[in-house]
């Protein structure tokens, strides 16, 4: 898969992750990485979170997120 933000910038490289917005194929320079708490009931119903994990998206959702969360 190819990035599709270079691909609109009428260059080619590999995408290295899937933005979880728009679905579009993103490299290094254009991926954005953002925390993503990580919540699991345990049996006593406590809320369990030893470490966020990552959440993909691209750079114009990524800016298009920001913008409307500020």
């Amino acid at each position: 898969m190819h990035c599709y933000d270079c691909y609109t910038d009428g260059t080619e490289s590999t995408a290295v992750a899937v933005c979880v917005e728009c679905g579009a194929g993103a490299c290094p320079h254009h991926l954005r990485s953002e925390p993503e708490p990580v919540r699991r009931s345990s049996a006593t119903g406590r809320v369990w979170s030893p470490r966020d994990a990552r959440r993909m998206v691209c750079r114009v959702c990524h800016e298009s997120l920001k913008q409307s969360s500020g």
